[in-house]
């Protein structure tokens, strides 16, 4: 079932959603298994799948020399989706990146995912490899997430990269990112809303935002979003602090700021165990207040770690 509809049937009920982090290669598809079990008495009508493209490590030989390797550490979102949508009955919705895939392949992915009767996919960009300064485009790929968004709708209306196929019309339900902080490589918030207006007007049917803590820019976000014509679900993505270096690490990966009482909270605390019960209460409170002004989802970035995701959820839903 699309995303769109699993909304529209809640009927203003917020629902509950979570993003697994595939396995390092060399775990079984039971690392999989431990990350989900414990979030399904929420009833989660949707797991998101994300994908990483590949990086580059560099082997030495005897001669000294250095081998620069292409390496993929996690395993892709395929063989994941349909494990999940076998065993939990639930919808799968894989990310599909920019980095890592030639347009061959991507429409190569997307045939294979309507196989599998997967009704939705988040599209993006994807992130810049550890050795890059920045995003690289894969040689025949697609540099921007509008590129890639402009293929599925293409292949929604029968349109692959050599021949039409108007008996073969996929029908993904397609989901963008949304940055209520704006996105880091963005001049403005203007130009931001412009190229996510734009994705819309192109086919996009739901938003998943970056990480925030202050719910006062989700709400500042979506009513810009509506200003600019842009109505589809904005769906509301969420991480607990778990560890007294995420107070560094998060607002540098992910060009975000932390409220000054939780961090002042987090600095508080005499130990790890008390940074995690201070970002977990935290987070319930942000979610109680997302469920009262009508947040559609509620949907955790839980790294493949369910414990916290878990508490939080048993005090919310």
């Amino acid at each position: 079932m699309k995303i769109t509809d699993h909304i529209k049937n809640a009927k203003g009920k917020t629902l509950f959603s979570f993003e697994l982090l595939p396995p390092v290669k060399g775990k079984s598809i039971q690392a999989i298994y431990n990350a989900i079990d414990p979030l399904m008495e929420f009833n989660p009508p949707f797991i998101d799948v994300t994908y990483h493209r590949e990086d580059y490590i560099y082997k030495q030989h005897e001669t000294g020399l250095l081998e620069k390797i292409s390496y993929r550490k996690r395993p892709g979102t395929v063989a994941i989706c349909a494990a999940i949508i076998n065993k939990y009955k639930v919808d799968a919705v894989p990310h599909l990146i920019c980095g890592g895939f030639t347009k061959e392949e991507t429409e190569n992915a997307l045939i294979d995912l309507q196989f599998l009767g997967i009704d939705n996919v988040l599209v993006l960009r994807g992130d810049a490899r550890h050795a890059d300064s920045s995003f690289i485009p894969t040689p025949g790929g697609h540099a921007y997430a509008t590129d890639l968004l402009e293929q599925v709708m293409h292949m929604n209306n029968g349109r692959y990269l050599h021949e039409d196929h108007d008996a073969f019309k996929t029908d993904f339900c397609v989901g963008v990112a949304g940055y209520p902080e704006k996105h880091f490589e963005a001049p403005n918030l203007k130009t931001d809303f412009k190229y996510l207006k734009k994705k819309v007007d192109m086919g996009a049917e739901f938003i998943v935002t970056q990480m925030f803590f202050d719910n006062s820019k989700y709400v500042e976000f979506v009513k810009k979003c509506r200003e600019n014509g842009i109505n589809v679900p904005i769906i509301p993505g969420l991480k607990p602090i778990t560890s007294s270096k995420q107070l560094i690490s998060l607002p540098k990966v992910f060009h975000i700021d932390l409220p000054e009482d939780l961090s002042e909270a987090v600095h508080a605390c005499k130990s790890e165990a008390e940074v995690k019960e201070v970002g977990i209460e935290f987070m319930i409170q942000q979610c109680k207040e997302l469920v009262k002004i009508g947040a559609p989802v509620l949907h955790f970035y839980t790294m493949s770690n369910p414990e916290p995701t878990k508490r939080i959820a048993q005090a919310v839903f």
